[in-house]
């Protein structure tokens, strides 16, 4: 009885430290920690990779020593106890194996909790803001940090799945202020612009700050994200007609991607502002005056796409 005892908690002891962690890559695992101070610490196994089980070994984090012996069990809770383990021999110090390991926080539910990136307002305070200016099946992807973690690191991908394979650009930073924004460009391979997409992108990006683990994800169809550019407008003729051009960006044939135009009056005489729709390039005002503020700006007509962002003013 005893022995059956002892078997089944040695059982629940080895899947309680398979359950602490997940490996991230050969040597990089990752530590889900539950973030308050009631929650103990995960007990993490580590092997030291000796060929020979009779060389003595010890270990380290940074300087200190944290154990000797082909196996450690190492306790996991704050960023403090995250890092590198080193396994050496204890004759000549050279390095047999090493374990890094991450912590990402998790809450009582097990959901993570994200804090490295911060979010965009528009669309729906997301994180990870994936846009499209016209059907090439090329995209842009966009995420924010605080300037204040200036080690960060990021990888993005599609996930297996995804219907055609997505090649993305390495991580652009363009900083403004206190934020610092990241952009990549995305193109999905033999994507068909007259074909109707039947399975979603799925774009996945993880951020690595020092020790600190997060993952984010977008789901989408490229008719999901497009944005257009915005018109480009010609001309405001004495009669109040304004006339424009579609985005040099724009996919063609237009017969088949049409768009659609909202133009908009910023009166200085009268201080207000006037909103009209049209189907064509053009479109008569009356009664502009000479210093009014007339824009144009254009989205998908037959799928609710983004509306693009404003044009220059039209004189």
């Amino acid at each position: 009885m005893s022995h059956l005892l002892f078997t089944l908690l040695s059982l629940f002891s080895f899947a309680a430290l398979l359950e602490a962690q997940w490996k991230l890559r050969e040597n990089v695992y990752v530590i889900e920690s539950e973030w308050n101070d009631e929650t103990p610490a995960k007990r993490v196994e580590l092997t030291c990779n000796t060929p020979d089980d009779a060389l003595p070994v010890y270990w380290k984090k940074g300087t200190e020593l944290k154990g000797t012996g082909k196996t450690l069990i190492a306790e996991v809770k704050e960023f403090p106890d995250a890092g590198n383990y080193t396994c050496l021999t204890a004759n000549t110090h050279e390095i047999v194996s090493y374990d890094f390991f991450l912590i990402t926080k998790i809450d009582s539910n097990g959901q993570m909790i994200r804090s490295i990136l911060k979010s965009f307002k528009e669309p729906n305070r997301t994180f990870l803001k994936c846009e499209a200016k016209n059907y090439s099946g090329i995209f842009v992807c966009s995420w924010m940090t605080e300037n204040e973690s200036p080690n960060v690191k990021f990888t993005i991908r599609s996930l297996e799945g995804s219907q055609g394979d997505v090649t993305c650009s390495s991580p652009v930073a363009h900083t403004d202020k206190s934020v610092t924004e990241y952009t990549v460009q995305c193109q999905k391979e033999n994507y068909c612009p007259f074909a109707e997409e039947h399975q979603p992108i799925e774009m996945f990006l993880e951020v690595i700050d020092e020790v600190e683990y997060e993952n984010y994800s977008s789901s989408f169809f490229i008719r999901d994200i497009i944005k257009p550019d915005p018109p480009q407008c010609q001309h405001v003729a004495t009669n109040g007609t304004v006339t424009w051009t579609y985005p040099r960006t724009w996919s063609t044939p237009k017969s088949y991607f049409p768009l659609t135009f909202r133009v908009k009056v910023e009166s200085t005489k009268k201080r207000k502002i006037q909103v009209y729709d049209a189907e064509e390039q053009s479109i008569q005002i009356p009664m502009t005056g000479p210093k009014d503020k007339i824009s144009v700006r254009a989205r998908d007509r037959y799928y609710n796409s983004s509306w693009s962002e404003w044009s220059s003013h039209c004189r």
